[in-house]
């Protein structure tokens, strides 16, 4: 105990320096993150001052300043104008409506962009240009009573007292646009103060940023300098994985190493143990397949004398006088070995060659339709009741249709066995998301144990009295070779067992 404390201690410190390390690192990205996001949300406050503030208070008194230009014009042609009366309309219409618009336009640009939100100088700043706003505002308030007095001496005829009435509005619509250049001219300071202090934080960040690029590579330096000194034994875990590849899978002790290094030593041991385990399934798998091959040469052999013997049988009982009742059941007993060891030979002859799918676009509830159809009988003839169960508007599938035929064969030929009281078998078919197709056959039986379940797919493994041991076997290799799988499990309603086959939509 206390020496496994020991090793828990000093991987404790292998670990706190490598990560102290990077924390260094970490640290400073942090602070720089953390001003860089602040330099992000003040860029964009200044943005965003521009973009509802600053520029439409500078439109807004762009748009006055042209007003104003035009209104000068105006003025300069009203007394020589044929009918006053035409113009008096648009200055009318200027008074009432253009001006007092527009200079609502500016004081809520000034409030969006100052007296919202922002700092003390901010909000001083925007008193400061509403401020002159509300003065130029007041100055251009009497322009009404001179128009009227200048259209009332027009409409009299006295052309001396319109002309200086006239020159009077010209020299005080000149004084409103001097006002307004000047407010104008405020507007683009403000907004070259701000572009100047962002131009100021972003050269801080570039700073900050180099300045951290030269923590990380130093403290990456000495990262490479340390990890040198402790990775030196990994140069023993390397040799041992070239004698692993050289064959010598035999178990060897670990790197005594109380650190990360020695975990990954005996990890790598436990790995080898695993290729070790691997191989000897692989023999296993191979001694199989001779087997298997075995089994294919023999029942070769053996099904050419059945299928004599068969024949001779048939011509025995042709021989042998209808009224031998003896010689009669002994013909029936030798004809149905015949056809037992025939299915047997037949068994084993498809478990040896697995051949290869030959796949094409089938509409798989149809074919279980068929499969169902061909063994319904089969199945009523031992009380066993067939349900089916289709999704409508299934794609089609990619498969072979005897193979396929042939694993359902096998799982609701089970089902059955497994109900020898009679009972119902579901055969389901429907869609297991959008990649695959769930072929599903439930039985009402008394269920499988998980220890039996496990190894049902085996190869010659069976619980059943005369039974072959590869039905479910061939049924699995069916799947796999479709680029499936097969599972068993309980019942959906607690009791009997379900045989799920799936089959991928899409090769």
């Amino acid at each position: 105990m206390a020496e496994a404390g020991g090793r828990a201690g000093l991987r404790r410190s292998v670990a706190a320096r490598v990560l102290g390390s990077y924390a260094l690192v970490t640290l400073a990205f942090a602070l720089v993150a953390g001003w860089s996001i602040f330099a992000q949300r003040s860029a964009a406050h200044e943005t965003r001052l521009v973009r509802t503030g600053y520029f439409p208070l500078a439109l807004a008194v762009r748009d006055l300043v042209a007003k104003q230009d035009t209104w000068n014009t105006q003025l300069n042609h009203i007394t020589a104008a044929k009918n006053p009366a035409d113009i008096r309309v648009w200055f009318d219409v200027s008074l009432r409506v253009g001006r007092p618009r527009t200079f609502a336009e500016v004081h809520a640009a000034v409030e969006r962009a100052f007296l919202v939100e922002g700092d003390a100088g901010t909000r001083h700043a925007g008193e400061l240009l509403l401020k002159d706003v509300r003065e130029i505002e007041a100055f251009v308030a009497s322009d009404g009573a001179r128009l009227e007095r200048l259209f009332q001496a027009l409409g009299r005829g006295d052309a001396a007292e319109a002309e200086r009435l006239r020159d009077e509005l010209v020299t005080h619509g000149s004084q409103t646009s001097a006002k307004l250049g000047k407010l104008e001219q405020s507007v683009k300071r403000n907004v070259d103060f701000l572009l100047d202090a962002a131009r100021a934080r972003e050269l801080l960040a570039i700073r900050l940023l180099v300045g951290l690029a030269v923590v990380a590579l130093l403290v990456g330096f000495l990262m490479a300098v340390y990890a040198r000194r402790v990775l030196r034994p990994v140069a023993a875990i390397t040799e041992r994985a070239r004698a692993v590849a050289r064959g010598d899978l035999e178990p060897k002790s670990a790197v005594a190493s109380d650190d990360e290094i020695g975990e990954l030593s005996a990890t790598f041991e436990q790995m080898v143990s695993a290729i070790a385990r691997a191989n000897e399934q692989l023999v296993a798998a191979e001694r199989l397949a001779t087997i298997g091959k075995m089994a294919a040469h023999v029942t070769h052999e053996i099904r050419n004398p059945l299928s004599s013997i068969a024949l001779n049988l048939e011509l025995l009982e042709e021989q042998v006088p209808h009224g031998d009742a003896e010689a009669t059941g002994l013909f029936r007993a030798i004809g149905k070995e015949v056809e037992r060891l025939s299915a047997l030979s037949q068994q084993y002859l498809s478990f040896a060659r697995r051949p290869a799918p030959l796949r094409e676009l089938e509409d798989v509830g149809q074919v279980a339709l068929e499969a169902a159809e061909f063994v319904r009988p089969e199945l009523r003839q031992e009380g066993v009741a067939l349900k089916l169960e289709v999704e409508p508007g299934l794609p089609p599938v990619p498969c072979d249709e005897s193979q396929l035929k042939q694993a359902l064969f096998n799982l609701l030929r089970n089902a059955r066995e497994a109900m020898p009281a009679g009972g119902t078998v579901t055969l389901g078919v429907h869609k297991n998301g959008e990649q695959a197709l769930a072929i599903t056959v439930d039985d009402e039986g008394a269920g499988i144990d998980p220890e039996v379940r496990a190894r049902l797919f085996e190869p010659f493994f069976t619980t059943k009295k005369g039974g072959t041991g590869l039905g479910l076997a061939i049924t699995q290799h069916i799947a796999v070779s479709h680029g499936g799988s097969i599972a068993c499990e309980p019942g959906p309603s607690g009791h009997g067992t379900r045989f799920s086959l799936e089959l991928p939509i899409r090769v």
